[in-house]
């Protein structure tokens, strides 16, 4: 008989992972962690149901490379959401998934040595601790949902969730964002186009069943509810920004016409700075003085923020790397963060009432 080698012809080898399950067993979801989690989505749905006024800020590193240094980050955070609980709700972002447009450090979980190892079993683990820790501060936390299978193990220690502008289009994408436990923010397509979004969040909000995996490690038939909280994320495109009133209202008007609850997240970052992180502040400034004078669909901003500001590259020694600085897209730095909440805080306290109203 005729042997045929017509499969996995470019697959060098299957490297064994642990179940979700065994991951579980291994890090569990404790007490505290769980009651952060269960309370914080609660409160993100309140500020998209409009039973809140106040505003959510994802706020934090673009990306994790050092838990050290990200757990640093998370205690200062934890400490300033004490300041501003009145008016803002301080969500971590606490990125794992970087993509990439050809190639480049893919992330904390898939490269955790940051050496093209891809030790992905580890990075798992480590983000599952890293995630534990945050929470069990009292921090809800937010990440990008890029791998469809990291939600196994990782999905029930988020508050919220993004899908990124170069996913927002893929049918896996919004297939997997309808059985998302967590309110799902879809970002606007790169070149700007907002309708990619809005049939993002229409086709999320409904059924789905499609091929996945359960918390076992089995391939399944996973079959969803849909997602009734997703909300656009402007974040601009094309080299131009989109979270001036024209846009915003522009935004509005397409979500009406969608029937979709007018829920806009603005995202500081990107193309709204043109990717210079000390313009962030600006972009965080205009949302607030929008907020101001009456605008009510505006419920949340992101912002990439890390303990020193800017960013570098990754060294081939790396004890070379400065501590507390991105090695992905530039961030401000921790006195520009507490400077840009405590300001919004500042101006917002006396105008959120309205907004119940």
């Amino acid at each position: 008989m005729t042997t045929f080698n017509v499969e996995n012809v470019n697959v060098t080898s299957f490297d064994a992972m642990p179940t979700p399950q065994e991951l579980h067993a291994r890090l569990p979801l404790s007490e505290r962690a769980g009651s952060v989690v269960t309370h914080s989505r609660e409160v993100l749905r309140n500020i998209l149901d409009r039973r809140d006024p106040r505003l959510f800020v994802v706020v934090g590193p673009c990306s994790i490379h050092d838990p050290v240094a990200g757990l640093d980050y998370a205690h200062r955070l934890r400490a300033l959401q004490d300041e501003v609980k009145d008016t803002l709700l301080l969500v971590m972002r606490v990125y794992f998934e970087k993509p990439r447009t050809t190639t480049g450090w893919k992330g904390y979980i898939n490269d955790p040595d940051m050496d093209d190892s891809f030790h992905i079993e580890r990075g798992m683990a480590n983000a599952r601790q890293f995630l534990l820790d945050v929470c069990e501060l009292g921090l809800p936390t937010a990440t990008e949902a890029l791998d469809p299978i990291s939600p196994q193990y990782l999905g029930d220690l988020i508050a919220w969730t993004a899908i990124g502008a170069r996913t927002t289009e893929s049918q896996t994408h919004r297939e997997m964002a309808s059985g998302l436990s967590t309110p799902v923010g879809f970002k606007n397509g790169t070149d700007g186009d907002i309708s990619i979004a809005i049939n993002a969040i229409l086709s999320a909000s409904h059924p789905h069943s499609f091929l996945g995996m359960n918390d076992q490690g089995r391939t399944a038939i996973v079959r969803t509810r849909g997602n009734r909280y997703g909300h656009v994320v402007l974040r601009g495109g094309d080299g131009r920004p989109n979270y001036d009133t024209v846009s915003v209202a522009m935004a509005e008007q397409a979500l009406a016409k969608a029937k979709l609850p007018a829920n806009i997240v603005v995202d500081c970052s990107h193309a709204n700075s043109f990717k210079n992180p000390e313009l962030q502040p600006l972009v965080m400034a205009d949302v607030v003085n929008q907020i101001r004078f009456g605008n009510k669909s505006l419920v949340g901003v992101m912002i990439e923020s890390n303990i020193a500001a800017g960013k570098q590259s990754i060294p081939a020694d790396l004890s070379q790397l400065k501590y507390g600085c991105s090695v992905t897209d530039g961030c401000v730095g921790w006195e520009t963060t507490e400077k840009m909440l405590r300001e919004a805080d500042a101006r917002l306290r006396d105008v959120l009432a309205a907004r119940m109203k």
